[in-house]
């Protein structure tokens, strides 16, 4: 079977570059790449018919000078997607969320979804159970709130490992990491009852690297799918196919 059957979609985050390889709409092969150079050779290797890109960063169209398929879709404003956007500034919303929330259609349609997504920043959209999207909220991500008190104040270290976390920290740096990691957790839990408290068959979906750890520290029910923005890309990818 002809290796052009094949979907890739890239991810070009502010740190690295998510690729992913689908076949019959499912993930076969995923990879976490550093550089355009690396994304050309997994495309020369897997010539995928049709191929979309996601960035935000601003590399989305040199990149796409240097690939072929036949098919090649830059995400944005303007590209058709499975659900109705009612957000109001529909040029300023990141493309990383419009796959998110293409993801969630995807794998969760039909149901009252919020789609929370952690990554530079902290995302938070809602997608009805009608495949309406009504808008959310953006807050600091980790690193981020750890670099503000780093630049911020004169004495505080930059924390960049925080794999374990305690409700007391019992030095500086332990206290920061409690501050930060249990203060996004106390967000994310309000958040979520709040939406409850309007939707009470709400469903919540965690994505991006730190998925995992989160889930099975909040209150709510929660499903994790690192992969959302992926599967997102890849559902926008058929969609503009079908239409």
């Amino acid at each position: 079977m002809s290796n052009k059957l094949n979907n890739l979609v890239i991810d070009m985050g502010n740190s690295s570059i998510k690729v992913g390889l689908f076949r019959n709409n499912e993930l076969t092969k995923d990879w976490v790449l550093q550089n355009i150079e690396e994304v050309i050779a997994i495309v020369k290797q897997n010539e995928p018919k049709r191929i979309i890109i996601s960035s935000v960063t601003s590399g989305e169209h040199s990149l796409e000078s240097l690939l072929t398929a036949d098919q090649i879709i830059i995400l944005d404003s303007n590209t058709p997607t499975p659900f109705e956007n009612h957000y109001k500034t529909k040029t300023t919303l990141g493309v990383d969320r419009v796959a998110a929330l293409a993801g969630a259609e995807c794998i969760n349609s039909g149901k009252n979804n919020l789609v929370i997504d952690i990554g530079s920043c902290i995302t938070y959209d809602f997608l009805d159970k009608t495949n309406k999207y009504l808008g959310g909220s953006i807050s600091p991500g980790i690193d981020l709130r750890f670099r503000a008190m780093n630049d911020y104040t004169k004495r505080l270290p930059l924390i960049t490992n925080y794999n374990s976390f305690e409700l007391i920290g019992k030095s500086t740096e332990e206290a920061m990491i409690s501050g930060v990691v249990n203060g996004i957790l106390a967000e994310m839990d309000g958040i979520i009852s709040r939406y409850q408290a309007k939707w009470p068959d709400l469903e919540v979906i965690i994505c991006g690297r730190a998925a995992n750890s989160f889930e099975s520290n909040l209150k709510a029910t929660i499903f994790a799918s690192p992969k959302l923005v992926l599967i997102g890309l890849n559902r926008i990818l058929e969609y503009n196919e079908q239409s």
